[in-house]
């Protein structure tokens, strides 16, 4: 090395976390999913610019509470970036999602149209991959993708994170969701993710000490730090979820429903004097802010894993 030559650290999580170790960390990059959440609450499809609006105003009134925003490439991230929204960590979203109209995402890839590095410079400091993970002949496929995601981040000088959710094969009779969660999770962390994003077991639908006997599980077979997501769970159900899942070993969550989706179609997102601002203040931003108190009480701090 020469004189000329320096070292640029490898970040850490501190970069995605509140204080306390643990993170609170909001998720915006629904695509297809939150234009379907539109026409369940208005009656009809939506444009691009709709999408883009509504992320946008989360961004905005809900992102400065949020030690960590995640947001895709295609509604939003650019401009977030631009007008430097997110004090706390930015996560551009990298999976390619396969879904067919109206249905739920089935496959990811990574979405070769993402530059880690462009966005890097942009501002982002780590990059999300979903992957649907399923027992299934296309297993090591996946996890091939998974490995190549972790392998990227790390060359591109960001963060990794990695969200399995498992779903059950095509056929598939009988399925044990909290087993195949924790499968996922040991295979997936197992490639050593900076962060793992783990779904609730049994959907959050449980008494919470129940909760935190499946998280302990789940726990013992995850190497690196984790956090839950809100997906799947009942709105009114996350917080105590979140609770369960931090007493077991995780260090907070990631999550997008359990704060915003009751006020998607609230006004017209974007335009000055509707009401959807007022809104993510009123009722978004005090969910958040719950739980990371939650998180800074309950979670185990990102470095002591």
């Amino acid at each position: 090395m020469t004189a000329s030559e320096t070292i640029t650290p490898a970040p850490t999580l501190d970069l995605l976390a509140r204080p306390s170790g643990g993170f609170a960390m909001v998720a915006m990059d629904q695509r297809e999913s939150l234009r379907q959440m539109f026409a369940a609450a208005t009656g009809e499809r939506v444009g691009d610019d709709t999408l883009t609006a509504f992320k946008l105003a989360v961004a905005r009134e809900v992102g400065p509470h949020a030690s960590g925003f995640l947001i895709d490439q295609d509604y939003g991230f650019h401009q977030v970036a631009a007008e430097g929204l997110i004090p706390g960590g930015l996560i551009v979203a990298v999976d390619d999602l396969r879904q067919d109209p109206g249905g739920p995402v089935e496959d990811t890839s990574i979405d070769e149209r993402v530059d880690l590095a462009a966005a890097r410079r942009a501002g982002a400091v780590a990059a999300k991959l979903l992957l649907i993970w399923r027992d299934d002949e296309h297993r090591r496929r996946r996890l091939d993708v998974a490995a190549e995601f972790v392998r990227r981040c790390a060359a591109a000088g960001l963060l990794s994170v990695l969200e399995g959710v498992a779903k059950p094969a095509a056929g598939q009779a009988a399925f044990d969701g909290p087993a195949a969660i924790r499968e996922a999770a040991a295979e997936l962390a197992g490639l050593r993710p900076s962060l793992y994003k783990a779904q609730v077991p049994l959907g959050g639908a449980a008494p919470e000490e129940r909760l935190v006997e499946e998280c302990a599980r789940l726990d013992e077979v995850i190497p690196v730090p984790w956090v839950v997501l809100s997906q799947g769970v009942e709105r009114d159900d996350f917080p105590a979820a979140v609770r369960a899942a931090c007493r077991a070993g995780a260090s907070g969550m990631l999550a997008g429903r359990a704060i915003w989706s009751d006020l998607v179609g609230t006004g017209t997102p974007g335009t000055p004097g509707t009401p959807v601002a007022p809104a993510l203040r009123e009722r978004a931003v005090p969910r958040l802010q719950r739980l990371a108190g939650i998180v800074d009480e309950h979670a185990r701090p990102w470095s002591a894993r």
